[in-house]
């Protein structure tokens, strides 16, 4: 008996969904502060206009989601699949949390914890990448760069925030 198995287009489809749904689970907890909390916290210099993070996170997720179909498509070939998928959930959990208790709990020392947390796991995400396809582990390179921009930026608004 075949096991049943998703043809290649509508695993895309589901990698990038899902990505794109832990986005808008964390923009439950980000939206409605944005114009209150968010705005009355000081902030560094460098701290990009609102409007941006929009379409970059939109596209961070398409690329996570992508990144997730090349290794998930190599899922039977791969040993490293499985552990690779398994640190690729773990990271996009930490991503939800970081929005829940940065800006759901309004604790930019908790998110800076969670976010710390989050870059450990991207890394690790790539390093796992890697091992299976090493196009998927490029893919998460933008993340982990803004995710590094964003923890600089956390680590700012909790400074000027005591």
């Amino acid at each position: 008996m075949n096991k049943f198995r998703l043809p290649e287009f509508w695993r895309l489809i589901l990698s990038i969904g899902m990505c794109q749904f832990a986005g808008i689970i964390g923009s439950l907890f980000t939206t409605p502060q944005i114009p209150t909390w968010y705005a009355s916290l000081q902030k560094p210099g460098f701290n990009p206009p609102n409007w941006i993070f929009g379409p970059v996170w939109i596209t961070l997720y398409t690329l996570m989601g992508v990144a997730m179909f090349l290794v998930w498509r190599q899922y039977a070939r791969s040993a490293h699949a499985k552990s690779a998928i398994e640190t690729f959930v773990v990271q996009l959990l930490l991503n939800i949390l970081w929005s829940v208790v940065f800006f759901g709990l309004k604790s930019p020392l908790g998110g800076l914890v969670i976010i710390l947390l989050l870059w450990i796991a991207i890394l690790a995400t790539i390093i796992r990448f890697q091992k299976v396809s090493e196009i998927a582990s490029f893919l998460l390179i933008p993340y982990i760069l803004w995710v590094t921009f964003a923890a600089l930026l956390n680590f700012a608004i909790f400074r000027l925030n005591p």
